[in-house]
Protein backbone atom coordinates (compact mmCIF):
# COMPACT_ATOMS: atom_id res chain seq x y z
CA UNK A 1 0.00 0.00 0.00
CA UNK A 2 1.55 3.91 -0.25
CA UNK A 3 3.04 5.09 2.13
CA UNK A 4 0.72 5.67 5.13
CA UNK A 5 -0.33 4.87 8.42
CA UNK A 6 -3.01 3.07 8.00
CA UNK A 7 -4.43 1.32 4.90
CA UNK A 8 -8.29 2.28 4.52
CA UNK A 9 -10.93 1.04 1.64
CA UNK A 10 -10.34 3.65 -0.23
CA UNK A 11 -6.24 3.13 -0.77
CA UNK A 12 -7.02 -0.96 -0.93
CA UNK A 13 -9.75 0.05 -3.89
CA UNK A 14 -6.75 2.20 -5.86
CA UNK A 15 -4.53 -0.01 -5.40
CA UNK A 16 -6.70 -3.43 -6.76
CA UNK A 17 -7.98 -1.29 -9.45
CA UNK A 18 -4.45 -0.77 -10.94
CA UNK A 19 -3.46 -4.11 -10.37
CA UNK A 20 -6.36 -4.88 -12.29
CA UNK A 21 -5.74 -3.02 -14.76
CA UNK A 22 -2.00 -3.75 -15.22
CA UNK A 23 -2.74 -7.65 -14.98
CA UNK A 24 -6.22 -8.45 -14.95
CA UNK A 25 -9.12 -9.24 -13.22
CA UNK A 26 -7.97 -12.24 -11.07
CA UNK A 27 -9.91 -15.52 -9.90
CA UNK A 28 -8.60 -16.03 -6.47
CA UNK A 29 -6.95 -13.12 -4.29
CA UNK A 30 -5.00 -14.15 -1.50
CA UNK A 31 -4.75 -11.28 1.35
CA UNK A 32 -4.49 -11.14 5.25
CA UNK A 33 -6.80 -10.41 7.86
CA UNK A 34 -7.15 -6.95 7.42
CA UNK A 35 -10.69 -5.51 6.74
CA UNK A 36 -9.94 -2.99 4.37
CA UNK A 37 -8.80 -5.66 1.65
CA UNK A 38 -12.26 -7.44 2.21
CA UNK A 39 -13.81 -4.28 2.05
CA UNK A 40 -12.16 -3.25 -1.07
CA UNK A 41 -12.59 -6.91 -2.81
CA UNK A 42 -16.12 -7.04 -2.09
CA UNK A 43 -16.81 -3.66 -3.88
CA UNK A 44 -14.93 -5.02 -6.80
CA UNK A 45 -17.65 -8.74 -6.13
CA UNK A 46 -20.41 -6.37 -6.49
CA UNK A 47 -23.12 -6.36 -9.53
CA UNK A 48 -21.12 -9.12 -10.61
CA UNK A 49 -22.32 -12.71 -12.09
CA UNK A 50 -21.29 -15.03 -9.32
CA UNK A 51 -19.35 -17.21 -11.55
CA UNK A 52 -17.15 -14.20 -12.54
CA UNK A 53 -16.74 -12.98 -8.17
CA UNK A 54 -13.14 -13.17 -7.24
CA UNK A 55 -12.34 -15.87 -4.36
CA UNK A 56 -11.22 -14.09 -1.22
CA UNK A 57 -9.18 -15.73 0.85
CA UNK A 58 -8.69 -14.53 3.90
CA UNK A 59 -5.32 -16.69 5.46
CA UNK A 60 -2.70 -15.20 6.96
CA UNK A 61 -0.28 -17.82 6.10
CA UNK A 62 -0.76 -18.38 2.29
CA UNK A 63 0.95 -14.82 2.14
CA UNK A 64 4.10 -16.12 4.08
CA UNK A 65 6.28 -16.77 1.11
CA UNK A 66 5.63 -13.07 -0.28
CA UNK A 67 6.49 -11.63 2.85
CA UNK A 68 9.85 -13.77 3.31
CA UNK A 69 10.33 -12.74 -0.22
CA UNK A 70 10.06 -8.90 1.40
CA UNK A 71 11.93 -9.83 4.48
CA UNK A 72 15.10 -8.05 2.89
CA UNK A 73 13.33 -5.02 1.60
CA UNK A 74 12.33 -4.33 5.14
CA UNK A 75 15.47 -5.24 6.32
CA UNK A 76 17.68 -2.36 4.33
CA UNK A 77 14.52 -0.11 4.62
CA UNK A 78 14.26 -0.33 8.49
CA UNK A 79 17.07 1.39 9.78
CA UNK A 80 15.83 4.63 7.96
CA UNK A 81 14.24 7.47 9.23
CA UNK A 82 11.47 6.72 6.25
CA UNK A 83 10.87 8.36 3.37
CA UNK A 84 10.28 11.85 3.13
CA UNK A 85 8.91 11.67 -1.07
CA UNK A 86 7.44 8.62 -3.18
CA UNK A 87 10.25 9.38 -5.91
CA UNK A 88 13.09 8.50 -3.11
CA UNK A 89 11.14 5.30 -1.52
CA UNK A 90 10.44 4.15 -5.26
CA UNK A 91 14.20 4.32 -6.34
CA UNK A 92 15.46 3.22 -3.26
CA UNK A 93 12.80 -0.22 -3.20
CA UNK A 94 13.89 -0.77 -7.10
CA UNK A 95 17.52 -0.78 -6.64
CA UNK A 96 16.82 -3.05 -3.66
CA UNK A 97 14.91 -5.70 -5.60
CA UNK A 98 17.00 -5.31 -8.61
CA UNK A 99 20.24 -6.36 -6.70
CA UNK A 100 18.20 -8.99 -5.11
CA UNK A 101 17.15 -10.03 -8.37
CA UNK A 102 20.67 -10.70 -9.45
CA UNK A 103 21.63 -12.65 -5.95
CA UNK A 104 18.48 -14.92 -6.88
CA UNK A 105 19.51 -15.36 -10.45
CA UNK A 106 16.39 -14.65 -11.96
CA UNK A 107 17.84 -12.31 -14.80
CA UNK A 108 17.84 -13.47 -18.11
CA UNK A 109 21.62 -13.65 -19.77
CA UNK A 110 22.95 -14.27 -16.51
CA UNK A 111 26.00 -16.19 -15.88
CA UNK A 112 25.16 -19.09 -13.29
CA UNK A 113 29.50 -19.54 -12.77
CA UNK A 114 30.28 -15.55 -12.44
CA UNK A 115 29.96 -13.62 -9.19
CA UNK A 116 26.73 -11.40 -8.57
CA UNK A 117 29.41 -8.65 -8.68
CA UNK A 118 30.30 -9.37 -12.12
CA UNK A 119 26.88 -10.07 -13.09
CA UNK A 120 25.98 -6.55 -11.77
CA UNK A 121 28.52 -4.95 -14.09
CA UNK A 122 27.68 -6.93 -16.82
CA UNK A 123 23.96 -5.76 -16.36
CA UNK A 124 25.26 -2.79 -16.42
CA UNK A 125 27.75 -2.49 -19.34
Amino acid sequence: MPLRAKRDAVAAKAFFRKAFKENGRSDKVTVDKSGSNKAALDYFNENVAKEEEIEIQQVQYLNNIVEQDHRFIKKRTRPTLGFKNFYSAKETISGIENVRMIQKGQIIGQKACQSSFLNFLDLMA
